[in-house]
C-alpha cells in the first residue's frame, strides 16, 4: 500500500477510469438488468475485498470514517440502478452526459463544504468537456428514447448520486492509509441499495445463468475492485476539479474498448468528441504553477526577513572578494 502512495495520483485516476470504462461492455455482454448487474457487481467483489481489508486492518489498524464509506456506497448503488434506467428511457448518449455532471457538482460540493475554489481554467474547460462527452457518447444521431422526461430525471439523479459518491470518497480518504477497507464498506452499501432500489423497480434475477455470471464476475473485478481501489487511492490526493476531470476519460476509453473488444466503429463525430474531451482534460488537469517569490503576498510592514546564516556569510565573502 505504501508503494501506491508514491505513484502520481493522476496516473492512478486514469488507470481506475480505464478499469471502470470496461464496465459498460461487460454489462452489455452479460445481458442482465441494471439492478441484477449492480447486485452481482457488488456481491462477487466481497470474497476478494474482505481478505484484503482484513490484511490491511492488521497492518494499518481499524478504519475510521466507516459510516462515510457506507453512505458513499449507498449513493453508488443508486447511481448504478438509476443510470441503467436512464439509458433504457433516453438513450446511452444523453444518459452518459447526465451522469457526468459530476465534473461540475463535485467541485461545487468542495467549494461549499471545504472552501476549495476551482481554477478559472477549469471553468473555461467545463463546456468543452461536456460537449465532448456528449459527442463521444453518441448523442448526435440518437433519438430521445421512449420516455425522455423520465430518462432525463433518472440520469440527472444518477449524476448527482455519482458526484456524492466521489465527494464522500475523497473526504473520507484524506489522511488515511486504507485502500481495501473503504471499498469493501462502500461495496456493501452499494449492494444494499441495489437490492432496495432495483428489486421492486426492475427486478433482480438471482440465477442469471453461468455465462452471465462469468461476465458479471469480470465486471466485478474490473469495475468494482480494481477501478474503485485505484480511484479511491487517487481522489484524496487530487483537487476536486482535477479528479472529476480525469474521470471524464471513462467515455473516451469506453469508445476505444468498444472498438477493440466488440468491433464497434466510432463515427467521425464520436472521434471528434473524444478529441475534445482529451484536450479539455489536458487543459483543466494541468497542475497549478508554483508562485514565484515576486508573486507571493507581501509581508506585513515591519516584518524582518531572516536569511540563513551560512548563506549570509557566503554572500559577504563574495562581496569582499569582489571589492578586492
Amino acid at each position: 500500500m505504501e508503494a501506491v502512495r508514491r505513484i502520481d495520483p493522476r496516473l492512478l485516476a486514469i488507470a481506475g477510469a480505464a478499469f471502470i470504462s470496461v464496465s459498460a461492455i461487460l454489462f452489455r455482454l452479460s445481458g442482465v438488468s441494471s439492478g441484477t448487474a449492480a447486485l452481482f457487481r457488488c456481491a462477487l467483489a466481497l470474497p476478494v475485498l474482505a481478505p484484503l481489508a482484513l490484511w490491511e486492518r492488521r497492518r494499518a489498524g481499524p478504519r475510521r470514517r466507516g459510516a462515510v464509506d457506507v453512505a458513499a456506497g449507498l449513493l453508488l448503488g443508486a447511481d448504478l440502478v438509476l443510470w441503467g434506467a436512464s439509458i433504457e428511457r433516453v438513450g446511452a448518449g444523453i444518459a452518459t452526459v447526465l451522469v457526468n455532471v459530476q465534473v461540475v457538482v463535485v467541485p461545487l460540493l468542495a467549494l461549499a463544504v471545504l472552501g476549495e475554489r476551482p481554477t478559472r481554467r477549469f471553468a473555461f474547460a467545463v463546456p468543452v468537456m461536456l460537449t465532448g462527452v456528449a459527442l463521444a457518447g453518441g448523442l448526435a444521431g440518437h433519438g430521445t428514447g421512449s420516455d425522455p422526461v423520465a430518462g432525463i430525471a433518472f440520469g440527472t439523479a444518477a449524476g448527482a448520486a455519482y458526484a456524492g459518491y466521489l465527494f464522500l470518497t475523497r473526504v473520507a480518504g484524506r489522511g488515511q492509509r486504507h485502500r481495501a477497507q473503504p471499498v469493501l464498506l462502500s461495496t456493501c452499501g452499494a449492494g444494499v441499495m441495489a437490492v432496495a432500489l432495483g428489486a421492486p423497480w426492475q427486478g433482480v434475477d438471482v440465477t442469471p445463468g453461468w455465462a452471465a455470471l462469468g461476465w458479471l464476475a469480470a465486471l466485478s473485478m474490473t469495475g468494482q475492485v480494481c477501478g474503485w481501489m485505484l480511484i479511491g487511492a487517487a481522489l484524496p490526493r487530487l483537487r476536486a476539479e482535477e479528479g472529476g476531470t480525469l474521470l471524464l476519460l471513462q467515455p473516451v476509453l469506453a469508445v476505444a474498448f468498444g472498438a477493440a473488444v466488440l468491433g464497434e466503429r466510432p463515427g467521425i463525430v464520436q472521434i471528434a468528441g473524444c478529441a475534445l474531451v482529451l484536450a479539455a482534460v489536458r487543459l483543466a488537469g494541468r497542475p497549478r504553477a508554483e508562485r514565484s517569490d515576486s508573486e507571493r503576498a507581501p509581508s506585513p510592514p515591519g516584518t524582518v526577513h531572516r536569511r540563513d546564516d551560512s548563506a549570509a556569510r557566503a554572500a559577504a565573502r563574495s562581496r569582499v572578494g569582489t571589492r578586492a
